[in-house]
């Protein structure tokens, strides 16, 4: 690629990644940009999942103060969060994503007004094998289909810990990172992956991914929550306009 396509996708990868971790929603900027690059949309959606691995690498070193004291329960649920992306880049590769299709819409909508919705407090916990299977299950469907993954992550997180809006967004891009490694690597070896544009796509998400945390935490009270919660609803809106509409 010319450098001018380079730097302008390091830059689209920039905003993506703050965009990503922020609102989780980093798609709607990185995949239409790759489109206008030219590239086709399988080969612009594969490209942009093995890119998107390394917002979480670089949202997990932007995130270590809101981390502390973590390691322990990211090393239980990790796993569960890879399994999930893995399977769901399987499914991805043997069924047809219609019927995804036309159930994400109502997936993000219920995820993004549980956000708004007050917090309950009173120590949550993660509701054991229950949250587990929640978890696994929104990871998987992350892998899978993607779109605003990250809300319904965030969501989750909400109901399943006592924790501020900032902690449980940096456990959000760790483990929704972790669940976009896996799928990546699938994809990377099986899937028609622009190398060119992926390479300066995945510096501009490092990048970005590191940034975005500093801006989370600076957000007053919950409007961390109330912005994702608009953004879901919007996307919702828009996918299911596509689904049943277009």
């Amino acid at each position: 690629m010319i450098a001018g396509n380079v730097l302008g996708l390091l830059g689209v990868g920039l905003a993506a990644g703050v965009v990503s971790t922020v609102v989780s929603l980093a798609s709607i900027v990185s995949y239409p940009a790759l489109l206008a690059f030219g590239l086709p949309p399988l080969t612009a959606n594969v490209t942009n999942t093995v890119a998107l691995a390394f917002t979480g690498v670089g949202a997990a070193a932007g995130s270590r103060p809101e981390l502390a004291g973590e390691g322990r329960r990211m090393l239980r649920l990790g796993p569960i969060a890879a399994l999930g992306g893995a399977a769901g880049a399987l499914l991805l590769l043997v069924t047809p994503a219609r019927t995804f299709e036309l159930i994400a819409p109502w997936l993000i909508a219920m995820a993004s007004l549980l956000l708004v919705r007050p917090p309950s407090g009173g120590g949550r916990g993660e509701h054991g094998t229950l949250g587990r299977i929640a978890l696994f299950a929104v990871t998987c469907y992350t892998g899978y289909f993607g779109a605003a993954g990250g809300i319904l992550l965030f969501a989750l997180l909400t109901a399943m810990f006592d924790h501020p809006a900032a902690k449980l967004n940096a456990m959000k891009n760790v483990l929704s990172g972790l669940a976009n490694a896996v799928a990546a690597v699938g994809f990377a070896l099986f899937g028609p992956v622009d190398w060119s544009a992926a390479l300066p796509l995945a510096a501009g998400f490092l990048l970005g991914g590191w940034v975005g945390p500093k801006i989370a935490r600076r957000l007053p009270g919950h409007s961390l929550r109330y912005l994702a919660a608009a953004c879901g609803l919007a996307v919702a809106l828009k996918l299911g306009w596509d689904s049943y509409a277009g």
